[in-house]
């Protein structure tokens, strides 16, 4: 596949939502960028991220029938990456997703060539985002934060973004990311450049114009 899936992931109450909302946003008109919509046990209108909801039992008939590329439970819900995401990265596409950070080993081998960017944020701003955002009961939030960090292999070269400021900020370093995913133009020497150069005949009294030939 030539496309590349870009794997966030990150504690809860890190802002991984709230940067991928803005990178999407910025990134909206960009054929080339594609931010993946999961399906998740949970009402639509929970609040937080814009999801595909299913009942546990649509759940488990979708994972049977193998609509999912990745899934994964976490925190009482099931969480599942559609596998149109293959259709986007065959066709060269930069695919955007938010996953468990359990599940990024399993990712990584399945598609090698993706990228991990894990969201931070100090331990005290998480717990302050988690009890701002109110999706769960507060019984959960110390079982959230307490939540041991997947070990990250050298193989996953994960980028680490520190969302501790502006969200403004924290998507900027996240777009500057997906940036350098897209394929980059071949760049020559300058003694290779040199040769593509060329002269014209000159014109009748005038000089030769110099054509410049550059990719």
């Amino acid at each position: 596949m030539s496309g590349v899936l870009v794997l966030v992931a990150g504690p809860s109450g890190a802002g991984k939502d709230t940067l991928i909302r803005l990178a999407r946003e910025r990134l909206h008109q960009d054929p080339r960028f594609v931010f993946v919509r999961r399906v998740i046990t949970r009402p639509g209108d929970a609040g937080g991220e814009d999801h595909e909801s299913a009942t546990p039992e649509e759940f488990a008939r979708q994972a049977a029938a193998g609509a999912f590329v990745l899934s994964w439970e976490a925190h009482g819900l099931c969480y599942g990456v559609p596998s149109s995401v293959e259709t986007d990265l065959a066709e060269g596409r930069i695919a955007v997703v938010n996953v468990s950070r359990g599940v990024i080993a399993e990712a990584t081998q399945l598609y090698p060539n993706s990228r991990v960017v894990i969201i931070t944020a100090p331990v005290e701003m998480l717990a302050a985002r988690l009890a701002a955002r109110g999706r769960e009961p507060a019984s959960e939030h110390q079982a959230r934060l307490a939540r041991p960090d997947a070990v990250l292999t050298a193989q996953s070269r994960p980028i680490h973004v520190s969302n501790d400021g502006r969200p403004e900020a924290g998507a900027e370093a996240l777009i500057a990311i997906l940036r350098q995913c897209l394929p980059q133009e071949p760049k020559f020497p300058p003694e290779t450049q040199s040769r593509t150069q060329s002269t014209l005949p000159a014109a009748s009294g005038g000089p030769s114009p110099k054509v410049e030939t550059t990719t």
